[in-house]
């Protein structure tokens, strides 16, 4: 059974990547209403509630809702803070149950937090040995073992090149495939010692082979695509007219769809192009406020993880509606 690790006072003094940038993005405002849809560590709850904000916050991890807990025990008006457990792909469901309707602001920040890569229990990463799990909720669905116990080699390549970008899936997947057929892959070491084999090492590259299907795994457990694209869609029907939304992604997969959303959300016509009178009746529901953000040299400095981050700002207009091309 996984054992959680207990709140320390590293995460309640945890600060997340771009987190003045993200702030400011919100616009956040003393009596405003957010929604920290990756509570993560609780830096940027912590920060909207010392400015006066009323936060619900969203984690599906079980360790998240402990450090939420110590949060909220430190708070002079614990009343203003919220926390419910699931994923953020279920927010508009999660905020309406909690009361959180027509609010001034959705916060997403994807990926993992540092006490998910540092706890070898997780199975996030590799530098540890642990057991092969790699779901946000330990307790729900399929884990990372049982997965590529399962699938064939065909599509294990598929969401290895998809998920990880990576070029050489079809070698990875054939090699861990082998090695499943000798002995059942239930680690972390392992499974990267499977990886590293079936490229012939790491050759000078400058990250371990293993880590582009690392990721590509984690990606197909937790369906974080698909919770993406889910998450910021409801997110847009919660905000109020000039409720902002602000998304920090950490590689081109989670920034591709919400670049894409944001951009069919802000076009006032989405007729296909060579249609040469506009019928759709869409008006735009978002303005793009700014355009993608990257962190400071200072910021990186002090922390190499946020140098692949990037932040997108868009704010809710008054009125607006979609019309979709499939409904049309």
């Amino acid at each position: 059974m996984m054992t959680l690790q207990p709140t320390s006072e590293r995460a309640l003094s945890h600060a997340p990547v771009m987190l003045t940038e993200a702030l400011a993005g919100l616009a956040v405002r003393s009596g405003g209403r957010y929604v920290d849809a990756t509570f993560g560590g609780g830096g940027h709850t912590r920060v909207i509630l010392e400015r006066g904000g009323v936060v619900l916050a969203i984690d599906a991890d079980p360790a998240a809702a402990i450090r939420a807990n110590a949060l909220r025990e430190s708070l002079d008006e614990p009343d203003r803070f919220t926390f419910a457990a699931g994923n953020f792909g279920e927010i508009g469901a999660i905020a309406r149950r909690s009361g959180f309707d027509q609010v001034d602001g959705v916060l997403f920040d994807f990926g993992l937090s540092s006490f998910q890569l540092d706890d070898p229990e997780r199975g996030f990463a590799f530098r540890f040995d642990g057991p092969l799990d790699m779901r946000m909720n330990p307790a729900v669905g399929e884990s990372a073992a049982d997965l590529i116990a399962r699938i064939s080699e065909a599509e294990l390549a598929r969401l290895i090149r998809e998920f990880g970008e990576e070029s050489r899936a079809r070698q990875i997947a054939r090699g861990i495939v082998a090695a499943r057929t000798r002995e059942p892959i239930i680690g972390t070491a392992r499974l990267a010692a499977v990886i590293e084999a079936a490229v012939g090492g790491r050759r000078g590259a400058k990250i371990h082979p293993a880590t582009k299907t690392f990721q590509a795994i984690r990606i197909a457990v937790n369906d974080e695509i698909g919770a993406i694209e889910r998450g910021v869609r409801d997110a847009i029907e919660l905000l109020a007219p000039g409720g902002r939304l602000v998304t920090i992604a950490f590689h081109s997969l989670e920034d591709r769809p919400v670049k894409s959303i944001i951009a069919a959300e802000s076009a006032a016509c989405v007729c296909p192009p060579e249609q040469p009178v506009c019928t759709c009746g869409a008006e735009p529901r978002l303005k793009r406020v700014g355009g993608s953000k990257r962190s400071s040299e200072l910021e990186i400095a002090h922390n190499p993880r946020a140098r692949s981050a990037v932040m997108r700002v868009a704010e809710r207009l008054p009125g607006g509606k979609r019309t979709d091309r499939e409904d049309r």
